[in-house]
């Protein structure tokens, strides 16, 4: 018998499934906190639209420190690059989806693997 396990994305916010390529994970700092949000592409950009005039006044205390990619970038202080393991994921018959969250299951038995 196979199994078949189907990730989404979903919107966080108004909770629509998104399709593989769409929206994104946006990330952002309050008070100290770091938050991570999926979001459709109108949800995302909403999101920076209402952030524009707080960001447009206020300093900027961190830097991409030379970055070469968006996704690294994006990717926060000890964040896996997950890419490896999606590949050896599909590569060993696992379903995972293009974007958003690895399943730690799958995370573990890469990690076995490796």
């Amino acid at each position: 018998m196979a199994r078949r396990i189907v990730h989404q994305l979903v919107d966080d916010l108004d909770g629509s499934v998104l399709d593989v390529g769409e929206g994104e994970s946006v990330l952002f700092s309050l008070d100290g906190t770091a938050y991570e949000i999926d979001l459709s592409d109108d949800n995302a950009a909403a999101l920076r639209e209402a952030f524009a005039p707080y960001v447009a006044a206020a300093r900027s205390i961190s830097s991409s420190r030379g970055a070469s990619s968006e996704a690294s970038r994006r990717r926060r202080p000890g964040q896996q690059d997950y890419s490896a393991i999606r590949a050896w994921a599909k590569d060993n018959g696992y379903q995972v989806s293009e974007r958003g969250r690895v399943p730690a299951s799958i995370v573990d038995a890469y990690e076995a693997a490796h």
